[in-house]
C-alpha cells in the first residue's frame, strides 16, 4: 500500500469589509507541493438574525465547494495533458 496524506485548512475571517461578510479560504496541501486555495463568502441579510456560525458553517462549504471545482479541473487538465485528448470529467 502506498498511502498518501492530503491535508485541508480552512481559514475563516468573520466581519469583513461592511461587517456582514464572512468569507472562507479552504486550502489543499497535497501529494508532491500541491497545493490549491477555494474561496467562500457568506453575506448577512439586514432581515436576518446575526448567527455567526452560520457564515461561518456557509462560507466554508462554499470554499470547499470552489476547492473541490479546481481539483477536478486540475485532474482534467492532467489527464488532457497525459492523453492528449479532449476531456471531461464527471463530479
Amino acid at each position: 500500500m502506498n498511502e498518501h496524506r492530503w491535508t485541508v485548512s480552512i481559514f475563516i475571517d468573520e466581519g469583513v469589509g461592511d461587517g456582514t461578510k464572512t468569507v472562507a479560504h479552504a486550502q489543499l496541501h497535497g501529494r508532491d507541493g500541491v497545493q490549491l486555495t477555494g474561496e467562500g463568502v457568506a453575506q448577512l441579510s439586514p432581515h436576518d438574525k446575526d448567527v455567526p456560525e452560520i457564515g461561518d458553517e456557509l462560507s466554508a462549504s462554499r470554499a470547499l465547494h470552489d476547492l473541490a471545482d479546481q481539483l477536478l479541473q486540475a485532474s482534467t487538465d492532467d489527464v488532457a495533458q497525459s492523453t492528449h485528448e479532449h476531456v471531461h470529467l464527471k463530479s
